[in-house]
């Protein structure tokens, strides 16, 4: 199509193309076999359990479910909060199941599972924020897959120490509560959690005698070192033992978007920063999320306790 020109103007060029943000090669995720990921998603379908590697969009799904492990997702697949970064559905959620704790104990014995995570979405429209589910569910593995060891991931419980309490007396071997991003931020990526708050669901969990604490945070929203440096020191300051780097993905154009893809050299820089700070085990890298390997960060922590 031609263009209409008037006598003195200078003729239009066509919009440019916006620009393509492609991922850098470090940041290409293992497939996984096929097979033994249909076998997974068989399985799992026909529990009516759900994941957070399915739910969340995870990228290391192949690779995890090819080894036969998964992260269950607790209470659901809608979150009553609307975080920036996160693919899970927002709205009113159904009541809970009763049935699901001891259906994923069940499904993570035929899998063979000898560590299971167990998180959830956030549940603030139940008085104990799902803690006694959560409980529940702890003690299910414990009875029916005994020689599994468990990792809960959970919400902030809005701090409540009886509800934080509800978990650690289930004795999981990890407890898990993930920042996110530093404070700054925090607001932004998290509207509806604080920051200083997640902090003290890690210091009460400490207090309270958990053996094992862990919390995540993700890099690429805009961070500057420093500010990374300072939750770090945070972190280490309520007791954490283990902490988890990885890079922000933007699961839909509806989330936040990508400030920067982080080079691997960075993130080993910040693991050794972490080592530095008496962290007693530190998982950094562009592909790290914090369910990923999540029996190796354990067993770390409990060679160094050894």
């Amino acid at each position: 199509m031609e263009l209409l020109q008037i006598e003195g103007m200078v003729p239009l060029a066509p919009p440019a193309p916006p620009p393509v943000r492609r991922l850098p090669p470090w940041l290409r995720a293992k497939s996984g076999h096929w097979e033994r990921v249909h076998d997974m998603r068989v399985l799992l379908g026909g529990s009516r359990l759900h994941t957070v590697c399915e739910e969340a969009r995870c990228p290391n799904q192949g690779e995890c479910w090819t080894r036969g492990t998964a992260t269950f997702m607790l209470l659901g697949e809608t979150c009553t909060r609307s975080c920036g970064f996160c693919a899970v559905t927002t709205g009113r959620p159904a009541p809970p199941d009763p049935e699901e704790p001891r259906r994923v104990a069940e499904v993570s014995r035929r899998l063979g599972l000898r560590f299971v995570v167990v998180t959830s979405v956030a549940r603030d429209d139940l008085k104990d924020g799902g803690a006694a589910h959560f409980a529940a569910t702890v003690r299910a593995i414990h009875e029916l897959n005994p020689a599994a060891q468990v990792e809960v991931l959970v919400p902030d419980f809005k701090a409540s120490r009886e509800s934080i309490r509800t978990v650690v007396e289930s004795q999981p071997t990890v407890f898990n509560h993930n920042l996110e991003t530093v404070e700054r931020l925090s607001k932004q990526v998290r509207v509806q959690a604080r920051y200083v708050r997640s902090l003290e669901v890690l210091r009460i969990a400490k207090e309270l005698g958990q053996p094992i604490t862990k919390t995540g945070i993700m890099l690429g929203l805009g961070e500057a070192e420093e500010e990374v440096l300072a939750l770090m020191r945070d972190v280490r300051g309520v007791g954490c033992d283990i902490l988890t780097i990885g890079q922000y993905l933007q699961p839909t154009k509806q989330h936040l978007p990508v400030a920067q893809f982080v080079h691997p050299d960075r993130f080993k820089a910040l693991e050794e920063a972490g080592y530095a700070l008496g962290f007693k085990a530190v998982y950094s890298g562009p592909l790290v999320r914090s369910s990923y390997h999540a029996e190796l960060t354990a067993r770390k922590v409990e060679e160094v306790a050894a």
